[in-house]
């Protein structure tokens, strides 16, 4: 067996066994380290080196929560999600008040997932943000946070797969058309740009139709939840102190902290600046004490610590996996067993890039690593180019949705289990495996197949 696929078998069932998703990469890294036949000691020496990968992105996290939780402070988050309760519980309540409520909720949360891949592309930095506030109102609504995963997850993935902008346009120019072009200029494969969207639009099509089937089918009875605070000052729903009432400066400096952040990050690429310029300004606008800038800062980097130590861990694990070589192994023995079988092949490629994403963690990652392999047999066994670009794309995509590993899924939970009542592997990434990655191998199949 190959050791890329026991330790992701290895790290996935211990995941599920609800042990520490952090503990499930460490083993499994040393695991596949060992079984690849590298030494225990040079295992961890690989692991330790990769962690630092993870570790700018871990502490922007941490900042964000830290800012998060700030902004929380202002109680403009609160006012609003108060006053859509008060409908909701009001005198004129219905329940088609509160499913169109959900409705609505739900669509911000998608344009603002699909929103931070183009038109604001800070990818999931803003659901620490945005979602924490509104689990009040959520919670009112009995919404099921599993769905809420999903919406989440089909605007991070959903977006960059097929919208041919911000992230977008990396993954399918800058990366799939890119490394697709170089793997097959020796063997006289040419891909225009202009058929990349049109071959990814049947593998997007599987993500909405597993986006449907989460909102009618699998999660839309109620679902409830304890309604509490991350936030100190805020116990049973309600502040311990007097509600504070900002003042109209204090409300131009709030908007200036939330429009500072995102200009830093985009202009220096640095969610760290951000975050603490955010913090920093409604430090200074009086939001909270001055006495209480630590305990602001520990509590929303508490609220983090989980999802930064995962994507830590998961540098680490990436680290290995790539040193064992074992990857490229699975790849070239993979294709061994193919012989002339279309409809295998295409098989056997998307369940290859699912597995090497579901380690890596990383769609972005993976692209490299398939495509100089994928590209020769998949020609020689007579596959179009648009039929090329969508089996390569979704086994690149595959995985991205649905592991442990994935910012794709540790941003929804980041947000969703603020308050503690949202478990990462089984709210966010069983859901979005099952509705996401099924159907991306069924739809990835059919294109692969018929273009």
């Amino acid at each position: 067996m190959n050791a890329v696929i026991i330790a992701v078998i290895v790290m996935v069932a211990l995941s599920l066994c609800r042990v520490s998703v952090v503990f499930a990469l460490i083993f499994s890294s040393i695991l596949g380290g060992v079984l690849a036949g590298m030494p225990v000691v040079d295992t961890i020496n690989v692991f330790t080196k990769g962690l630092g990968d993870g570790a700018t992105i871990a502490l922007s996290y941490a900042i964000l929560g830290a800012f998060a939780v700030a902004l929380s402070r202002s109680g403009i988050a609160e006012t609003m999600a108060q006053l859509a309760i008060s409908k909701l519980t009001g005198k004129d309540a219905t329940e088609q008040t509160t499913k169109r409520v959900s409705f609505l909720l739900l669509v911000v949360f998608i344009l603002a997932a699909v929103s931070s891949q183009n038109l604001i592309p800070v990818h999931i930095a803003f659901i620490p943000i945005l979602v924490p506030p509104l689990l009040g109102l959520m919670n009112t609504l009995k919404m099921d946070r599993r769905l809420a995963a999903c919406v989440l997850t089909f605007g991070l993935v959903g977006t960059y797969m097929f919208v041919p902008v911000g992230f977008g346009s990396i993954f399918l120019y800058d990366l799939l058309l890119k490394n697709l072009n170089i793997a097959g200029k020796d063997i006289g494969l040419v891909i225009e740009s202009s058929i990349v969207v049109k071959s990814m639009a049947i593998p997007f099509g599987g993500m909405v139709i597993g986006l449907l089937i989460a909102y009618f089918y699998s999660y839309r009875k109620p679902r409830h939840y304890i309604t509490q605070s991350t936030d100190p000052q805020i116990e049973n729903g309600k502040a311990k102190g007097p509600k504070m009432v900002l003042a109209p400066w204090q409300i131009v400096m709030l908007m200036v902290a939330l429009i500072g952040t995102v200009v830093l990050q985009l202009k220096y690429d640095s969610m760290i600046l951000g975050g603490l310029f955010g913090f920093a300004v409604l430090s200074v606008a009086g939001v909270f004490k001055w006495q209480d800038q630590d305990s602001v800062f520990v509590e929303g980097m508490r609220m983090m610590a989980l999802v930064g130590f995962i994507m830590i861990s998961a540098a680490g694990f990436a680290a290995v996996m790539k040193e064992t070589g074992h990857v490229n192994t699975l790849v070239a023995t993979s294709m061994d067993v193919i012989g002339d079988n279309k409809g295998l092949a295409a098989f056997v490629m998307l369940l290859v890039g699912l597995f090497i994403t579901l380690g890596i963690g990383s769609s972005f990652s993976t692209i490299p690593i398939i495509t100089v392999i994928f590209v020769p047999i998949a020609h020689n066994l007579g596959f179009s180019p648009a039929a090329i670009v969508a089996l390569v794309g979704t086994a690149a995509a595959l995985g991205d949705a649905g592991s442990p590993a994935s910012d794709s899924t540790l941003g929804p939970t980041a947000g969703l289990n603020a308050d503690g009542q949202h478990n990462h592997i089984w709210d966010s990434v069983v859901p979005t495996f099952l509705h996401y990655n099924i159907p991306l191998i069924i739809f990835g199949w059919i294109a692969a197949m018929i273009l």
